[in-house]
This record gives structure tokens, C-alpha cells and sequence, in this order.
């Protein structure tokens, strides 16, 4: 009574394939203007702080994460020594230096 009959229609072969190409084509830009926007700039930044890391030698001068700045004394693998002061050392883990200072920036 309060229910209406419904009837099925006959769906049109050609224009299912391309709507869903067209369908498709948003989500493949959004991940495209993703990648240049957040993915590869991201990339880029870890190859440079790579990079960096990797060059690192006895007698830079660098700046902590944890805002401590001083010389290299000592290299391993993973630790660094740094003196922060005549006298006082610090090892700290090489992922923790973010920037290389110009030579003669401690004095």
C-alpha cells in the first residue's frame, strides 16, 4: 500500500567504462599533487641530513637538537663526542646533530 513497485532500467554499456575512468581520474591527481607537495620534498630532506651526517669529521663545529653547541672530538658509528666547553665533553648519538656550523663560529 504505501510501497511502490520499482523497476530495473537497462544500463548503457559505454558510458559505464568511461564514468569510471573519469571516476577514477580525481583520486589519481590527488595523489599525484601529494607526491610533489608533501613526498618529495620530504625525500629530499632526508638525502641532504643524510648527506650531512655522512661528512661529518673531527673538528666541526655543530648545533644539537637539544640546542648544545660545540666541537667534534671524537667519531663512531652511531656516538659523537662533542665539547660544549674547555674540559667538558658530551657523546651524543650522530642523529642528533642538525646543522654544521662555518668554521671559527666557537671561539
Amino acid at each position: 500500500m504505501f510501497i511502490s513497485n520499482a523497476y530495473a532500467q537497462a544500463a548503457g554499456a559505454a558510458s559505464s567504462t568511461t564514468s569510471g575512468l573519469m571516476g577514477m581520474l580525481p583520486l589519481v591527481l590527488m595523489f599525484v599533487v601529494l607526491y610533489f607537495v608533501m613526498i618529495r620534498p620530504q625525500m629530499k630532506r632526508q638525502k641532504e641530513t643524510k648527506a650531512m651526517l655522512d661528512a661529518l669529521g673531527k673538528g666541526d663545529e655543530v648545533v644539537t637538537q637539544g640546542g648544545l653547541v660545540g666541537k667534534i672530538t671524537k667519531l663512531g658509528d652511531t656516538f659523537v663526542s662533542l665539547e660544549i666547553a674547555e674540559g667538558t665533553e658530551v657523546q651524543l648519538q650522530r642523529a642528533a646533530v642538525i646543522q654544521v656550523l662555518p668554521k671559527g663560529s666557537l671561539k
